[in-house]
């Protein structure tokens, strides 16, 4: 069974193109959605309030990420003990999802930070989802109500595509549905085949 890393800057799509593969029977792990399951965990909501030095819980004893995301904006020391309580768990969440789904040909483990973090180097495969930045910031707009400034904030802090690109065996521009439909099919056609020649 092979782990296959589908990223792609923000906007690009990636979530939507990780559903056509799942509609194609691929098994799909969303490590953004997973983790954002596990800071709901009490025991791990406690851990995160105990490395804060204000408190960072809501009304309803939950996280208030927005308030998180200011406090550790300029903190890079309580941002990386942030991650050292997040990242295990979202690992060891995976490894669970992998043992999970060993009869699959290949399962899909999308992340935002696929390259950022280094853990192309855990997948077979990558794919980089890319779209031009425009349409990016257009689809982050109506899908966030957020503005165009903070957006190309985001992306001026995330890796280029011309960077990630030398690095992907797959890459998929998000425009036409059709043809990125087709692009998914093809690939996973393609992953199958290298398995069983592997």
């Amino acid at each position: 069974m092979k782990i296959v890393g589908l990223t792609g800057g923000i906007g690009s799509g990636k979530t939507t193109v990780a559903k056509m593969f799942e509609a194609e029977g691929i098994p799909i792990y969303i490590a953004d959605d997973r983790a954002k399951y596990i800071m709901d965990r009490q025991d791990v909501i406690d851990r995160i309030q105990a490395v804060f030095p204000i408190n960072v819980l809501d009304a309803l004893g939950k996280l208030d990420r927005r308030k998180i995301r200011e406090v550790v904006f300029d903190n890079k020391s309580l941002l990386n003990e942030l991650n050292s309580i997040v990242h295990p768990e979202v690992k060891k969440d995976f490894l669970e999802f992998v043992q999970a789904n060993q009869a699959a040909d290949f399962i899909i483990k999308e992340s935002a930070i696929l390259f950022e973090k280094g853990l192309d180097r855990e997948c077979d495969f990558t794919i980089l989802v890319t779209a031009p930045e425009e349409i990016r910031i257009e689809r982050v707009k109506k899908r966030d109500n957020t503005t165009e400034d903070s957006i190309r904030q985001i992306i001026a802090n995330q890796w280029d595509d011309l960077k990630k690109k030398s690095l992907s065996d797959y890459i998929i521009e998000n425009i036409d549905m059709k043809l990125v439909k087709e692009c998914v099919i093809s690939i996973v056609n393609d992953i199958k085949l290298r398995k069983n020649s592997i």
